[in-house]
C-alpha cells in the first residue's frame, strides 16, 4: 500500500476533530471518524502542472467518496475517476447532477453515482455533504432544468463542519447561504483571482485573496486555507499575500496557515 494513504487509513480522528491533507491546487482529503472523503483531487500527470500529483491514481484506495465539484480538469478528473470506479468499486461518487452523463461513462455504476444541486444532501457513513450552487465565475444555472454546473460542499460529521468552496467568486447570498449551517471549522477557498489577462485565453476566474479572506472573516471561520495558487503558472497567486492581509486585518480573530502536499492538519470543533 502507497504509504502516504496508509498514513491517511491509519489515522485516528477523535469526536470533535478531522483531519485534512491538501492535495495540491483545490484538493483535500478529508478524514471524520471512519470515513475519508477525497474531493477534488487533480491524479493525472500532466507536462503543464508546477507539481506532480502526490499520490498516483492507481495507488488511492479505501476512499468512502471522490467528490468533485465542477467539471474541469483539475477538479473532475475523468481518467483518475475511471481508474478510482475500479479500485474503490464501494466508494460513492458525488458530482453536480448536470454532469451525470459523462460521470457514467466513466464507468461508475448508477448507485454510486451521487448527482446533486443546490441546497440537496447525501450521507456517505457518518458525514453529511450538502451542496451550495458555486459561481464560477457566473451561477449559470440551467433556465430548463435548474441545474447549477458548479458546486461547493459543506462537509459535517464527527462533530466538525468543513466548507470546501470549489472554484468560485463571492455573489449575493452566498454568504447567507454558507453561514445558515452554523460555525464552519475549517474552510479551503480559491484565492487565484481573475484578470484581463486570463480573460482573454478564456481562463475564468475565482475569488481574489482579498475577497477569500473577507469571506472567510464574515463567515468567522475557525480556520481558513487558500487553495487554487501552486499548480499552474500561469493561474496563481501568492498565499502569502493572503496570510499577510489576514494578519493585518482581521489579527488573532481568523486563523489562517499555507497548506503543504500531504502534511496533516487536525481541525478541532469551534
Amino acid at each position: 500500500m502507497n504509504e502516504l494513504v496508509k498514513r491517511i487509513l491509519d489515522t485516528n480522528t477523535p469526536k470533535g476533530t478531522a483531519s485534512l491533507w491538501w492535495m495540491g491546487q483545490m484538493g483535500l482529503i478529508v478524514k471524520m471518524g471512519n470515513t475519508v472523503l477525497c474531493i477534488d483531487y487533480y491524479a493525472t500527470p500532466d507536462p503543464s502542472r508546477q507539481t506532480e500529483p502526490p499520490v498516483p491514481a492507481g495507488e488511492l484506495e479505501g476512499i468512502s467518496a471522490f467528490l468533485g465539484t465542477h467539471d474541469h480538469l483539475d477538479h473532475i478528473d475523468h481518467e483518475a475517476w475511471k481508474i478510482w470506479a475500479k479500485t474503490n468499486p464501494m466508494a460513492k461518487f458525488v458530482f453536480p447532477r448536470k454532469n451525470m452523463e459523462s460521470v457514467l461513462a466513466d464507468g461508475i455504476s448508477a448507485d454510486n453515482a451521487l448527482g446533486l444541486n443546490d441546497g440537496e444532501k447525501i450521507k456517505v457513513g457518518d458525514v453529511t455533504i450538502t451542496a451550495v450552487a458555486a459561481a464560477h465565475e457566473f451561477l449559470e444555472q440551467d433556465p430548463e432544468s435548474l441545474l447549477y454546473p458548479h458546486l461547493q460542499y459543506i462537509i459535517e460529521g464527527n462533530g466538525v463542519r468543513i466548507h470546501h468552496a470549489g472554484d468560485t467568486v463571492r455573489y449575493e447570498g452566498m454568504l447567507g447561504k454558507v453561514k445558515a449551517f452554523g460555525k464552519i471549522d475549517a474552510q479551503l477557498l480559491p484565492i487565484n483571482g481573475r484578470d484581463s489577462v486570463r480573460y482573454r485565453r478564456n481562463c475564468i476566474g475565482n475569488m481574489t485573496y482579498q475577497e477569500a479572506a473577507d469571506f472567510a472573516g464574515d463567515c468567522e471561520t475557525g480556520l481558513v486555507i487558500p487553495g487554487h495558487w501552486d499548480m499552474f503558472a500561469d493561474n496563481s497567486a501568492d498565499p502569502k499575500e493572503f496570510c499577510d492581509y489576514i494578519e493585518i486585518k482581521y489579527g488573532e480573530r481568523l486563523k489562517n496557515l499555507i497548506p503543504k502536499v500531504m502534511e496533516e492538519i487536525v481541525v478541532t470543533a469551534m
